[in-house]
């Protein structure tokens, strides 16, 4: 992939950025280089390599699910500006 002005120009205009001309040159320069180090990437050898699934061994330890104090139909309506027992009344969404 070639980084020229024009693909500058409109990665510019896609992230409503407004940079200088050096501002510019030095953004082809940075993303040249990071295409320069992606091709290096793929000189690698990975043929043996197994895909990553976890960067560590260690599993979440999730909590057991619990039904706990819970709010009454009333006590969640009681603070609403407008209801119709028991739902939630809100402006008509279209």
């Amino acid at each position: 992939m070639q980084i020229d002005r024009d693909l500058i120009l409109k990665l510019e205009n896609l992230a409503k950025l407004e940079l200088s001309e050096a501002e510019r040159e030095k953004l082809a320069k940075d993303m040249g280089n990071i295409l320069d180090m992606v091709e290096k990437l793929k000189e690698l050898d990975t043929a043996n390599v197994e895909p990553l699934v976890y960067i560590s061994e260690v599993e979440n330890q999730l909590r057991a699910d619990e039904v706990r104090r819970q709010v009454s139909n009333e006590e969640a309506l009681s603070n609403a500006p407008t209801s119709s027992k028991p739902f939630f009344k809100v402006p008509k969404v279209i």
